[in-house]
């Protein structure tokens, strides 16, 4: 007995000791892996772009106030509705393929070129046309008409530029693209306010079109020395066009009850309220960039693992769920307690912008669920349950504002946010988990069934 608690001692020591040396061999593991890597490729170049938005935000949303910054948050948010449509889902079923196969590359990059062309061109005139009847007609039309050509074309070409490095997982050039966006408008926005201390919103519309035409031809030009050429192979057959239309149609239905808001704001409410409302959207826009870098990051690997069904993402959904939960929360807090610093930023035309960030501080949580787990329908091949799933909530976040807007104003706008992002993270969730059982249930059932033919 005497000697007892010394021997306990001694092997809590070096249970303790063996805890460390495991951790450290794991820590070490994890950070030589390409995943962390790339997410760190990608928190870097977001955390660099971050830096410059906040710069740029800042300029902007002083200079043109929140009357012309409403104007055009106006314009963006109805374009970026679309946006998902301008490539058809080329650059996802790049990341797909290549990230399968790497020499299909030439073939999948010059398919996603003559796509994104072609049906951003004619979103276009479909998309200045439509505005007309659903914005404020004090908006210029040259305005949506900029604004129009830059995001829906050139951004579209931009987007699928940096998806085409983030197939081979080299993020450091995705990274890089996504910094030369940023930086272009931060020298447009200082160039402007040069000659035009208050500049209004057409007067911004320039120098935003020439900064995105600027970035295309760099953007294009990087995966042509880094890849190679692309193979000009003309049409896709019927089965990718459905299957684009579905990836676009997620990032659409994402994009509504992310922007719908601001959108229906211009036009149920008043423009301040939306430039209210769209500069403390864009702070926390900003604030998720941890959560976006790691998913962009594992985004191929859901494709990879995906080949063995909802099975195989599961469980990696999960892992990086875990991971940009805890983010999440800090973030989360972070936004309640330094959302007053606003208004010493913008000025203090923007000081109920303060309310509502603290509204919307909830949503990087329940991000970071949904965008895991949705990740994992798409690699799993239900990207069609998916869309479904997200259609829903944007129709959901369309309803309630419906009614929120008219009668709460920004207010309701946050309100219905929290809702949809909510909702979505139940939702896909629950599919998961559900589709994992169904899977698991059909396997067991095959194994009996050849089990018993073979006793047989």
């Amino acid at each position: 007995m005497p000697g007892i608690f010394p021997r306990i001692r001694r092997l809590i020591q070096e249970q303790l000791i063996l805890h460390l040396l495991t951790s450290e061999t794991m820590f070490k593991r994890y950070t030589k892996s390409t995943l962390a890597q790339n997410t760190l490729w990608m928190v870097l170049g977001q955390g660099l772009r971050l830096g410059i938005s906040v710069l740029y935000f800042t300029v902007i949303a002083r200079s043109l106030g929140t009357h012309n910054y409403g104007a055009f948050v106006a314009v963006v948010s109805l374009v970026a509705i679309v946006f998902p449509f301008g490539a058809l889902g080329s650059g996802i079923l790049l990341i797909k393929n290549v990230s399968r196969d790497q020499s299909l590359f030439g073939v999948y990059w010059g398919r996603g070129l003559l796509t994104t062309t072609v049906a951003s061109s004619a979103l276009l005139l479909v998309t200045v046309a439509l505005a007309r009847f659903i914005l404020p007609t004090e908006i210029p039309f040259l305005l949506l008409l900029l604004v129009s050509a830059s995001d829906l074309i050139g951004m579209s070409l931009i987007w699928i530029a940096g998806q085409a490095f983030q197939a081979f997982e080299r993020l450091n050039w995705t990274a890089i693209i996504h910094v030369l966006i940023s930086a272009t408008r931060l020298i447009g926005a200082l160039i402007v306010v040069q000659i035009h201390p208050h500049p209004t919103a057409l007067q911004w519309g320039y120098i935003y079109s020439c900064s995105t035409a600027t970035v295309v031809v760099a953007s294009l030009a990087l995966v042509t020395a880094k890849l190679g050429l692309p193979h000009f192979a003309w049409p896709r057959s019927k089965a990718e066009l459905r299957e684009g239309f579905y990836f676009s149609a997620s990032l659409c239905a994402q994009t509504v009850y992310n922007d719908i808001d601001k959108t229906m704001l211009a036009s149920l409410s008043t423009l301040e309220a939306t430039g209210i409302y769209g500069a403390a959207y864009r702070i926390l826009e900003a604030s998720v960039v941890p959560i976006a870098s790691l998913r962009q990051a594992a985004y191929p690997n859901f494709f990879r693992r995906g080949l063995h069904g909802i099975s195989g993402c599961l469980p990696y959904a999960k892992l990086q769920a875990a991971r940009a939960l805890l983010c999440g929360v800090v973030i989360a807090a972070g936004l309640l307690v330094l959302a007053g610093v606003v208004p010493y930023f913008l000025g203090q035309e923007y000081a109920r912008a303060v309310e509502a960030l603290r509204w919307l501080a909830i949503l990087p949580v329940f991000r970071a669920v949904h965008y895991f787990y949705s990740d994992a329908l798409s690699g799993a091949g239900h990207q069609g349950l998916r869309t479904a799933l997200q259609v829903a909530v944007a129709l959901f976040n369309v309803l309630i504002n419906c009614w929120l807007i008219p009668a709460y104003s920004w207010r309701g706008a946050a309100w219905s946010s929290i809702a949809s992002d909510g909702l979505l993270a139940v939702a896909v969730v629950v599919a998961a988990w559900m589709l994992s059982r169904q899977q698991g249930t059909s396997t067991t059932l095959a194994e009996s069934e050849l089990a018993e033919s073979v006793a047989s």
